[in-house]
């Protein structure tokens, strides 16, 4: 393949190769269903479902290798702009695990300058979702008795929504904003390729109890709050994973009793390995968070009360589950005045 040109034209190019490949190749590619070595009962590691052998990965790499042979040109927040695009949850996956490990191969470059605001992509293409779940106000999500298999289905639905959610944010949250530490960048891509494996484990027990992802409606407070705060990576880190995921650290262990309570050991289980890496997600956004206050020489406390009140945030409410939000990074000062405002 001929070079391309040099600076943000390139990797914009690269962009649209990438991107036409994978339109062409979109309808080869097959179900995201675990190797038979898996049994069914079982739950895979995050690096079990790196390298599981399935003949779309095949795909993925050898349109990578034809693409161009030149590594140069394989840019880390291009890739993760063309994963963010892509519509359907087994496609997202496919490629997220294939890139992944060509980053943990060294096969991925980083150009941390490039501003991809303006790409018409990013701007009217993204995020990529399915055209199912329908998306609904979060007043009007069915709620059902979890004694039922529908019940445990719509529970378990909900759970893959925001992971599939959580997978676009992180990805989101590496293009969107450029000039930022190497390491910001890569802490987001290892979350959007953990993210996308919780939505495998979710996926298939969802299958298990007769449902696919997209059969029940779903709400998208999530993305909301990322298309409120794009304008500033100061607000995304606080408002989306220092606020809205962290609430998922304290709900992490009230859905495992639920399942627990009719039955559903696996559900719980899958929760357990959601719960051990949402901490770490969750510090990642405090870290940054951090980050941005000290590049704005402003007190994050302060900043953090101050954004949430003009975003509306929801209020922060027991129960809460302390061993986490402390694990994450939460200081001290805030527990405390969020216990006594409860």
């Amino acid at each position: 393949m001929a070079s391309l040109p040099c600076g943000s034209d390139r990797i914009e190019r690269f962009f649209w190769v990438f991107s036409d490949f994978v339109m062409n190749m979109s309808a080869l590619i097959c179900s995201n269903t675990c190797p038979n070595d898996v049994p069914a009962d079982e739950l895979y590691s995050f690096e079990q479902w790196l390298h599981f052998s399935e003949p779309e990965l095949d795909l993925v790499r050898a349109g990578l290798n034809a693409m161009d042979a030149n590594p140069s040109q394989r840019e880390l927040r291009a890739a993760a702009l063309w994963v963010l695009q892509l519509k359907q949850p087994d496609e997202k996956l496919t490629a997220m695990r294939a890139l992944y490990r060509m980053g943990q191969n060294g096969q991925l470059l980083l150009k941390s300058h490039t501003d991809w605001r303006d790409n018409a992509v990013l701007q009217h293409g993204c995020p990529g979702r399915p055209e199912r779940p329908e998306l609904i106000a979060a007043t009007q999500t069915l709620r059902r008795s979890m004694s039922s298999t529908e019940g445990r289905a719509i529970m378990v639905h909900a759970l893959a929504h925001i992971e599939f959610n959580a997978i676009n944010l992180a990805l989101d949250a590496m293009v969107r904003f450029a000039d930022l530490s190497d390491d910001y960048y890569w802490d987001w891509w290892r979350v959007a390729a953990e993210e996308a494996y919780h939505f495998s484990l979710i996926q298939r027990h969802l299958r298990r109890l007769g449902a696919e992802y997209g059969d029940y409606p779903a709400h998208d407070g999530l993305w909301d709050m990322a298309e409120r705060t794009q304008h500033s990576f100061a607000d995304r880190m606080a408002m989306v994973p220092r606020t809205l995921e962290a609430r998922g650290l304290d709900a992490c262990p009230i859905m495992q009793e639920k399942f627990r309570q009719v039955g559903d050991e696996q559900a719980a289980r899958i929760l357990d390995i959601i719960l051990r890496d949402e901490i770490t997600h969750v510090a990642l956004g405090h870290r940054w968070f951090i980050y941005a206050c000290a590049q704005n020489q402003a007190e994050p406390i302060y900043t953090y009360r101050r954004l949430a009140e003009q975003y509306h945030a929801p209020r922060v409410r027991p129960p809460f589950n302390w061993v986490a939000r402390r694990a994450a990074g939460f200081f001290e000062e805030e527990l405390s005045a969020w216990q006594t405002e409860s």
